[in-house]
């Protein structure tokens, strides 16, 4: 992305940092594939501008914790990671092994948080739905009736 695409990007964020769209842009896409084509990141910074200051607050913890992970086996940011050690991250964070390592536990709930946010994000989107299946021209001519037999008022 160049200077002027950053800034203009930069200048629609409503709650995250630059830096923090950033890096759930490369989350985003490294767990499902298409998130950027589907601008995932923007909306789920527009979500989160709407939300509850304790769901902010989990998002940008879980995102930080990716970070740190990130840096603590890599030395660099997520996103400057080469897309096999992004799948190394991301196979740790997602084992189901049971560890007593606190921190370990933390990292896993982390990236649950992350999945979560991302998968209903892109789903939610045009493409993510056309990719479960969904065509513009499915529409009801009519909708159909209550089957109620009381119906209603």
């Amino acid at each position: 992305m160049g200077r002027a695409e950053g800034v203009a990007a930069a200048a629609k964020l409503q709650f995250l940092s630059p830096e923090q769209s950033a890096s759930l842009t490369a989350v985003a896409e490294a767990i499902v594939p298409g998130s950027t084509k589907a601008d995932v990141a923007s909306f789920i910074d527009l979500l989160l501008s709407a939300d509850n200051k304790k769901s902010q607050k989990e998002f940008v913890s879980s995102l930080e914790r990716m970070e740190a992970e990130s840096r603590t086996q890599y030395g660099m940011t997520f996103s400057a990671l080469q897309s096999k050690d992004k799948n190394e991250i991301m196979a740790s964070a997602s084992a189901t092994v049971h560890l007593v390592e606190k921190d370990d536990e933390k990292f896993r709930e982390a990236f649950k948080n992350l999945k979560e946010w991302i998968s209903g994000a892109y789903y939610s989107s045009e493409i993510g739905m056309r990719e479960l299946g969904w065509t513009p021209d499915r529409v009801f001519a009519e909708f159909p009736g209550c089957s109620h037999a009381e119906g209603h008022d």
